[in-house]
C-alpha cells in the first residue's frame, strides 16, 4: 500500500486536502467519495522525516488503548452502515476517517488494510484478538458464513451493552466500601505510628501492669514502627507472588471456584456469569453456530474458569450425544428453574428463545442483588469499625481510669 496525498472539495464547496492509503488512486477516490468529498487531485505524498525515537516513544506510553466503550461504538456503527447497505470498504474508510482516537484510527487501519489485500473481516478482527476476543470474532465469522452479519453487529452490541452495565454497577456498589476500607486502613497506620507511641510514653511512667487490650496495642505499635520497611516490601512481594499464582491455569480455577463461595458477593458472580453464558450461548445458537462450537467458544467468554470447564463438560457429553438438560443438570451450576427451561426449549425447539429468557431472569437478580449490595455491606462495615474503635478506646482510657480511680482512692484514704 501507498500514501496518496489529495484535494478536494466537500458537500458545502470548501476546499480540504489530507493522505490517505490505498492500493492505488481510484482507491482513494473510492474513500473520499464515501465519505462525501469530490477528489480534484491525488498523487503520491511526499515522504516526511519520520518522528524521533524519543517522541514516538512518549507518544506510545500516552496513547490512550481500545476499551470496551470503543468497540461497542463500533458495533453500532457497523451495524447502521451494513443496514443502509454501505460496502465493507466504504464503511471502514469512514470510521477511519471520524475516528478520534489514535489507537481505534490505527486499528481500523490495520483491518481496511487487511480487506484490501482480500482478508474476510473475522480474519482481519483476529489479529487483533486481545482487543475483540474470541467470542466477538466467532460471531463475526459466523455473521459471514451466514449472511447475516448485520443482525450479528446488533446482537454483539447488546451483549457489549450487558457486559459493561454489569460491570459499572458492580463497580458503582463496591465504591463505597473499598473507601471505607481504606480510610480505617489509613486511621490504623496513622494511630500506630503517630497517637499510641505517646500514649506510650505516658504509659510507662505508671509503673504498674497494663491491661492485656493496652499491652497489645503498644506492641502492635511498636512491632509496625520496628519492621514497616519488611511489611512493605512482604505486602508487595504477597501481592507479585499472588497475582503469579492467578495467572496459572490451576490459580484462576481454584480462585474462581472459591469467588462463587464468596459471602453476599458470591451469588451476584454466579448469577452474572450465568447471564453471560445464557445470551452467548443463545446468541451464537440463534445465528447458527453448531452446539458443540458454540459451547466451546462461550466456555472462552464466560470469563470465569471454573464455570467454563462445566461448560466444556456440557459440550462434551452433547458430543457423546447427551441431551442439553441432562448435561447442564451434571455440570451442576443451574438451578432447577433454569434446567427445566432448557429441558421445554429441547423439546419444543425453541431452545433460543428460552435461553434468551433465562438470560433475562439472571439479568434481573443480579440487579437486584447489585441494588442491595451496599445495603448488606454497610453493616459488616459498621461492626468492622465499632470493634476497632472499641480496642482503641479500651487499650488507651482504661488505664487511664485505673490511674484515677487509684488517686481517688489514695486520696480517699
Amino acid at each position: 500500500m501507498a500514501t496518496y496525498a489529495w484535494r478536494g472539495r466537500n458537500a458545502r464547496g470548501e476546499a480540504v486536502n489530507g493522505q490517505l492509503e490505498a492500493m492505488t488512486e481510484s482507491g482513494v477516490a473510492d474513500q473520499l467519495i464515501a465519505i462525501g468529498i469530490a477528489p480534484i487531485h491525488i498523487a503520491i505524498a511526499v515522504l516526511v522525516t519520520a518522528p524521533t525515537p524519543t517522541d514516538d516513544w512518549l507518544a506510545r506510553l500516552t496513547r490512550k488503548p481500545v476499551v470496551v466503550d470503543d468497540i461497542l461504538v463500533f458495533s453500532r456503527q457497523m451495524y447502521t452502515l451494513n443496514k443502509a447497505g454501505v460496502p465493507i470498504l466504504r464503511a471502514f474508510a469512514g470510521l477511519e476517517s471520524s475516528a478520534t482516537k489514535p489507537a481505534m484510527v490505527d486499528l481500523l487501519k490495520d483491518i481496511r488494510s487487511s480487506l484490501d489485500q482480500g482478508r474476510e473481516l473475522s480474519v482481519a478482527m483476529g489479529r487483533h484478538q486481545d482487543i475483540f476476543g474470541a467470542f466477538y470474532i466467532s460471531m463475526i465469522r459466523v455473521g459471514e458464513m451466514t449472511g447475516r452479519l448485520t443482525e450479528v453487529f446488533l446482537r454483539l452490541n447488546e451483549h457489549l451493552e450487558f457486559e459493561r452495565d454489569v460491570r459499572e454497577r458492580i463497580k458503582q456498589a463496591m465504591r463505597y466500601p473499598m473507601f471505607v476500607m481504606m480510610a480505617m486502613t489509613a486511621a490504623i497506620v496513622i494511630l500506630n505510628i503517630f497517637v499510641i507511641p505517646v500514649f506510650a510514653k505516658v504509659f510507662a511512667g505508671f509503673n504498674t501492669e497494663l491491661p492485656l487490650i493496652t499491652r497489645g496495642l503498644l506492641g502492635f505499635s511498636s512491632w509496625m514502627m520496628d519492621w514497616w520497611p519488611l511489611l512493605i516490601a512482604g505486602g508487595f512481594g504477597l501481592m507479585v507472588l499472588v497475582r503469579s499464582y492467578l495467572n496459572t491455569v490451576n490459580g484462576r480455577y481454584q480462585w474462581d471456584a472459591r469467588k462463587l463461595k464468596l459471602p453476599i458477593v458470591g451469588d451476584i458472580v454466579l448469577k452474572a456469569t450465568l447471564a453471560r453464558f445464557a445470551r452467548s450461548f443463545a446468541l451464537s445458537s440463534q445465528s447458527g453456530v453448531p452446539l458443540v462450537q458454540a459451547l466451546t467458544v462461550v466456555a472462552q467468554t464466560v470469563d470465569n474458569a471454573f464455570i467454563g470447564s462445566r461448560i466444556e463438560q456440557m459440550r462434551d457429553g452433547i458430543e457423546r450425544g447427551e441431551s442439553i438438560s441432562r448435561c447442564a443438570a451434571a455440570s451442576g451450576v443451574f438451578t432447577p428453574v433454569v434446567l427445566q427451561m432448557i429441558a421445554v426449549g429441547e423439546e419444543t425447539g425453541e431452545l433460543d428463545n428460552l435461553l434468551f429468557e433465562i438470560a433475562d431472569m439472571y439479568e434481573r437478580e443480579t440487579d437486584y442483588s447489585i441494588k442491595g449490595l451496599s445495603a448488606a455491606i454497610e453493616p459488616i462495615m459498621l461492626a468492622v469499625i465499632g470493634v476497632l474503635v472499641l480496642l482503641l478506646a479500651l487499650g488507651i482510657f482504661l488505664p487511664l481510669w485505673n490511674m484515677g480511680s487509684a488517686a481517688m482512692g489514695r486520696g480517699g484514704g
